[in-house]
């Protein structure tokens, strides 16, 4: 009875059809995500277009995103080393096939080649790890390379078991005869490979119940040389004479067919057999890869190390601490938490920066839970915000095994080298490496000072050269002959839209109209744009600038700010996108014009260079904690003139990347009052987000201070009253951190207020904090040692965290943005500060006319108070009530998107103590550490 057909037709058609199958069913659990396949080519040959052509048209059938990638025969082996390299970091390609031969002029080494296919990406299953990974039986953690698969999944159709029965592979290349001794080995097969040069061929030929050969022979196997009934597989691709053929030849097997199947049980032909398995596993292998992919990169699916943290006591300074903790590697980290490796940027080995392309893969991904740092009213020392938002996260990753990020803020150098010192928390509470942290980090602030003092040189730049020239002379100059012809760039296209000339060539305007396009006309004591330098200098608090000879007298009066006050940082802090910062660097407002115009970036024609400088400065940076957690460090807007949080855009990465039960937790820059609300009312209006809890971190000493303590003074001695214990000091000053509580839950999020405890603080006093906590409203109250223990001191706050935001909560604004200017600040200060009114002196009134009449009234309040007090009186201490708010001024920070009410003076850049911390910073030029830091 002649032999089965074993038709390699029916049964790719079969594999591809479940295949197609399943890319949809990965497509409907992600409708981002396709499997994604490179064939590389080097060359033209016509045999290896046609085999491409056959891959490419069966991956579109299945629902792959197959590309050809075709280099031409002069490239060198050092390019297609970079083009695999390219494929290997590309995360949406799941299978990288080199095509063989490589057809090219110069030498190649094909082995280098192949081997330099990630093995991940190998879907030909021909690099050498997943060849060693085959021969050692790893057959679930590699790719099975397609001609043997492919075979393997023939013989299965026969229904013959392999276990136990007598293969026999004729052929021993690594394409097919070696890995399918490999195959059917660790399928229980008693497996003899044979070759050429093997003596009584036909003999060992005979024994078998399995036959595949692939020895490259036309009919070298005969049909007497077969054991009735066995299963044959040829491999072979033959051609032979035919001259009944057009061609003049026909394609056969290794095995003489027509003799062959009278003999053998089941048998593949030629062509029809083999070859079409090839592709279908070809096919098969990406889908794999990709489900590997999707598997081992599940949003919210972590693999942490968390680093065990070596206790000393009496805790050493920070910088001690952070050294005693080597960090691990910021790529591995990465991984960690589930980032690809093209989608980071490693600035060296403990730091790097995230793409904003993670947004997309991610944007079906249910966000985590949110949670706010914020505070009491401080002292003048601070009363741990940093310190415990890393502990808390610290205790949510390391100790109760949660999806966990933090998002804070980047300090300013200026406090760093002034008084303040550094603020990547404290004790063993940390972010690390700190020097890394308060200096310089990935270059976010510089590239801040560089856009801002673009702007401001621009500005000046126009005003004098208005000043000098004519109508006509300053056209020709910013629409330049170039080849003979005139032509607008797209910003000053822009700029002819806002002034309603719908002209695109520059020789049509009107003398009018080139006047108007040409003269911005500012108003030099109009100018609200300031210099910034990231630098404590008091003596840059007023300057005159123009005094040049060479300026012609245009001199005015102007100032620094603080680089962590520009707007830019504002609105990096507030972006969310590439695109919405391009706009909002657009939309700023930096004078008005004679006329009363608000006089943009964009009318200024340097908008797009802005977006170019700030365009690295928008990824998130990533570093880690102490214990291996994972933190994001982005953006670093003043708290008290600018709303004093961390970015939006980390915030929105973390939480999808912890997932549905993971937590982010941010901080706001100083008290309740000021960065919470500002948090609320500004942050969370323009990302969308909604908190689950608040965290409100309190201490003895702060409230001892409201209850009528003595002053606290940076850099002196605390007085007794802060040192020994006073529960009669300590419950009057609780009524500060009531009045916060109040003020939190204002917005209808939950309140857990962490007692962030020194070791002067006794007993009775935290307990007594922590009962008139509860009493106010607060959903818990948790005494921390964070900073003495790190996260294993704020377990309990981090239990509690957990509880608050299972607990219903009913987020809402304070106020509607679409109230008049003065409502909304007079709203925040009754309701907020505790204000009888408010009062608006000549210049705010003024402003609040302007700002309504050119169209800023509809944006969000910032208030711009001192921090030390519910009020605007720093001296003010507790509750104050019975007062007015005096607000002096209102500026406009349009691009950023609020307005900023002055209440009171406030220096936008600080001065430099008597001592600054730079007397203690130091470089050890032998082994490189900075000393004195912290």
């Amino acid at each position: 009875m002649p032999a089965q057909i074993i038709s390699g037709k029916e049964v790719s058609a079969q594999v591809r059809a479940r295949l197609k199958k399943e890319v949809e069913e990965m497509k409907a659990q992600d409708p981002n995500f396709s499997p994604g396949l490179v064939v590389l080519q080097v060359g033209d040959r016509d045999d290896s277009n046609l085999y491409i052509s056959m891959k490419i048209k069966a991956a579109a059938e299945i629902g792959i995103n197959a590309t050809h990638m075709r280099l031409p025969k002069t490239a060198t082996e050092n390019e297609v080393l970079e083009r695999i390299r390219e494929v290997n970091e590309n995360s949406s390609i799941h299978g990288l096939i080199v095509q063989l031969p490589l057809d090219s002029v110069n030498k190649m080494d094909t082995e280098k080649v192949t081997n330099a296919v990630a093995p991940e990406k190998d879907v030909d299953g021909l690099t050498s790890i997943n060849a060693g990974k085959l021969a050692r039986g790893d057959l679930g953690d590699c790719f099975l390379p397609c001609t043997p698969n492919g075979c393997m999944e023939l013989i299965k159709q026969t229904g013959v078991s392999i276990a136990g029965k007598k293969a026999v592979v004729v052929g021993r290349s690594k394409i097919v005869g070696a890995p399918m001794h490999d195959l059917l080995l660790w399928s229980h097969a008693t497996v003899t490979i044979c070759h050429s040069r093997t003596a009584n061929l036909s003999e060992e030929v005979s024994k078998a119940d399995i036959l595949v050969v692939g020895i490259g022979k036309a009919e070298m196997v005969k049909g007497d040389w077969i054991k009735k009934g066995a299963v044959v597989i040829d491999c072979g691709i033959n051609h032979v004479p035919d001259e009944s053929k057009p061609s003049g030849k026909r394609v056969v097997g290794d095995v003489d067919y027509t003799s062959a199947k009278e003999q053998a049980g089941f048998i593949t032909p030629v062509p029809g057999g083999v070859g079409p398995m090839t592709v279908a596993m070809l096919m098969a292998n990406t889908v794999l890869g990709a489900k590997r992919f999707l598997d081992s990169h599940q949003p919210g699916k972590w693999s942490v190390s968390y680093t065990e943290l070596n206790l000393q006591k009496p805790v050493p300074s920070d910088i001690v601490i952070s050294r005693s903790c080597v960090p691990k590697p910021i790529d591995c980290m990465a991984r960690e938490v589930g980032l690809l490796s093209d989608e980071v940027e490693l600035y060296g080995k403990t730091k790097a920066k995230v793409q904003l392309s993670i947004m997309k893969r991610l944007q079906a991904q249910p966000d985590g839970k949110y949670v706010v740092v914020t505070g009491i009213t401080p002292t003048p020392l601070g009363e741990g915000k940093s310190t415990t938002t890393i502990g808390l996260v610290q205790a949510l990753g390391a100790h109760l095994k949660l999806n966990v990020f933090a998002c804070v803020r980047q300090p300013s150098q200026g406090p760093t080298f002034g008084i303040k010192g550094g603020a990547a928390g404290g004790g063993y509470s940390q972010v690390i490496p700190m020097e890394e942290f308060n200096l310089h980090l990935t270059g976010d602030i510089h590239a801040i000072t560089a856009a801002n003092n673009l702007v401001a040189a621009a500005i000046d730049a126009r005003i004098f050269h208005e000043n000098t020239q004519t109508d006509k002379a300053l056209y020709n100059r910013l629409v330049p002959i170039n080849g003979g012809q005139r032509q607008f760039s797209p910003i000053q296209i822009n700029r002819l839209k806002k002034l309603g000339i719908e002209k695109t060539d520059p020789n049509t305007l009107t003398d009018e109209e080139v006047t108007r396009f040409a003269r911005l006309d500012m108003n030099p004591e109009a100018v609200t744009w300031q210099r910034v330098l990231d630098t404590n200098d008091r003596f840059l608090r007023k300057i005159t600038i123009g005094q040049s000879p060479t300026e012609k007298g245009f001199t005015r009066e102007a100032q620094f700010d603080i680089t962590v006050a520009s707007e830019i940082m504002a609105v990096l802090a507030l972006t969310s996108s590439l695109a919405d910062m391009r706009q909002r660097l657009a939309n700023m407002v930096v004078a008005t014009s004679k006329s009363g115009q608000p006089i943009t970036t964009e009318d200024l024609g340097v908008s797009g260079a802005l977006a170019v400088l700030m365009r690295d400065a928008i990824k998130p940076n990533l570093m880690q904690t102490l214990e291996g957690t994972p933190v994001f460090v982005h953006a670093g807007p003043f708290a008290n003139i600018a709303h004093g949080n961390s970015s939006i855009l980390a915030d929105k990465i973390a939480l999808k990347l912890v997932g549905p039960e993971g937590f982010v937790v941010t901080e706001a820059g100083f008290g309740a009052d000021i960065g919470m609300e500002k948090f609320f009312n500004i942050k969370c209006r323009y990302s969308g987000l909604r908190p689950h809890v608040v965290v409100l971190v309190a201490t003895v000493r702060a409230l001892k201070m409201h209850g009528g303590g003595p002053k606290v003074t940076a850099g002196m001695p605390l007085p007794k009253e802060y040192v020994e214990e006073n529960l009669e000091l300590l419950e009057t000053g609780c009524g500060n951190m009531k009045k916060q509580i109040e003020n939190a839950r204002l917005f209808g999020v939950p309140v857990v207020v962490a007692v962030n405890a020194f070791k002067m603080d006794t007993q009775a006093e935290l307990e007594l904090i922590c009962s008139v906590a509860k009493a106010a409203g607060a959903f818990d109250a948790v005494r921390c040692s964070h900073w003495a223990e790190g996260g294993a001191g704020a377990v309990a706050l981090g239990q509690a965290v957990q509880r608050a935001s299972e607990s219903p909560s009913d987020f809402k604004f304070l106020y509607d943005v679409e109230l008049p200017i003065a409502d909304k600040i007079r709203i925040i200060a009754q309701k907020i500060y505790g204000a009888d009114d408010i009062e608006l002196l000549p210049e705010a009134q003024r402003k609040v006319e302007l700002y309504t009449k050119q169209g800023f009234g509809n944006l969000p309040i910032c208030m711009a108070k001192t921090h030390l007090s519910l009020s605007h009186d720093a001296d003010k201490k507790g509750v104050p009530t019975g007062f007015v708010v005096p607000v002096r001024d209102i500026k406009a920070s349009v691009g950023a998107g609020f307005l900023f009410p002055l209440v009171g003076t406030m220096p936008t850049i600080p001065g430099l103590p008597t001592r600054p911390c730079f007397y203690d910073i130091d470089l050890d030029p032998e082994t490189e550490q900075v000393n004195g830091l912290f």
